[in-house]
């Protein structure tokens, strides 16, 4: 409020509300309560409705994965395939990328030839906003032929293609065990030192 003394040596008091408009006095009315606790339960339900859909698509991708590991250990070559989108890159350990489906069929074809047993399990997922890519990492396990047995980690960047059906893009994989030292020097080895 503010105070005003005129010649009369009366005060009047003025709302500030006159000179300035500061719209105090109607952010404290109920309407201005009402609509911001609506914005904020409309916030709420639509924060809501996301995650719901973020966890629908998360199964989505999960259950996809198990699947893939499933058909590997069943050893079908032809759906173990399958998985992969046309444009996908594999990247195996100590070996370079693999960018086409007969090089992703070959290399599977040899693992499939020296293990006995493989299955893999997802650890985490993480689905972009757009809901068309998801990033899932896990760990695996193998039990080759000879009886010596694998376990390491694995990241897979899974698309969404336009049938609406999970495929892989870019798989990555690599063993937790230690690195195997070189049976023999390289050839000139002891020259160059």
């Amino acid at each position: 409020m503010l105070r005003k003394i005129y010649g009369s040596g009366c005060q009047v008091r003025k709302n500030i509300d006159d000179r300035f408009d500061s719209r105090l006095d109607k952010a404290m009315k109920p309407e201005g309560l009402f609509l911001s606790a609506y914005v904020a339960l409309l916030s709420f339900a639509f924060v809501g409705t996301t995650a719901a859909a973020d966890s629908k698509l998360e199964k989505a991708v999960r259950d996809a994965d198990a699947e893939w590991s499933k058909v590997a250990a069943a050893k079908d070559l032809d759906k173990t395939v399958a998985f992969y989108a046309d444009d996908a890159v594999v990247l195996p350990p100590n070996q370079p990328a693999v960018t086409n489906k007969d090089g992703i069929r070959n290399l599977w074809k040899g693992f499939l030839d020296t293990f006995i047993d493989i299955s893999w399990k997802t650890t985490r997922v993480e689905v972009a906003k757009s809901g068309d890519m998801a990033v899932l990492t896990g760990t695996y396990e193998m039990t080759m032929k000879d009886g010596s047995k694998d376990k390491g980690k694995y990241c897979e960047v899974w698309q969404k293609k336009a049938e609406g059906k999970w495929k892989v893009g870019i798989d990555m994989f690599s063993s937790d065990l230690p690195a195997q030292p070189a049976s023999s020097p390289g050839p000139g080895a002891a020259e160059r030192k």
